[in-house]
């Protein structure tokens, strides 16, 4: 059985540092603050999809987005209007993928075939039970990001 408690909170500390703003410019090659949030919103909708389809009792892949394309996570950063709109839509998401995992029940167990790759930290590519799935998503996957969100944050000035 799935407990999006992990995964509520882990959503919380994220919304905490989105909502503080005032995020600095990435290193070369790293997403921005802005990228990342939409990322997340991307990633939540496909969680969501695979979800609905475990729920339903029928077959899906899901694959993380990690090399999702920075110009579509520009475009979605457009769309929404910027941080402040990504914010919302991933407030969203999130709701709507911890509801669905609190229905999940020994559907949870339900295999599905997984392709993540998290850096150095998690590489998977094999069938996985989903709620194992929501599990590295909330134990690697969120906190990652939210390490990447810290290090854009600019440090205060000393008076």
């Amino acid at each position: 059985m799935v407990e999006s408690g992990e995964l509520r909170r882990r959503y919380g500390e994220v919304f905490d540092l989105v909502d503080g703003g005032d995020f600095g410019t990435p290193a070369e090659g790293e997403l921005s603050a802005e990228q990342i949030v939409a990322h997340l919103a991307a990633n939540d909708e496909l969680m969501s999809e695979a979800t609905e389809a475990v729920l339903a009792g029928s077959p899906f892949a899901y694959y993380d987005l990690e090399t999702i394309h920075r110009p579509q996570l520009d475009a979605l950063t457009a769309e929404c209007g910027g941080l402040d709109g990504l914010g919302t839509l991933l407030r969203a998401t999130s709701q709507k993928l911890c509801a669905l995992a609190d229905r999940l029940g020994e559907a949870a167990e339900t295999p599905v075939d997984t392709v993540l790759r998290e850096g150095f930290d998690l590489d998977v590519d094999e069938s996985l039970p989903w709620g194992r799935v929501l599990d590295l998503h909330a134990r690697v996957h969120l906190p990652m990001h939210l390490a990447q969100l810290h290090s854009l944050r600019r440090q205060p000035h000393p008076a």
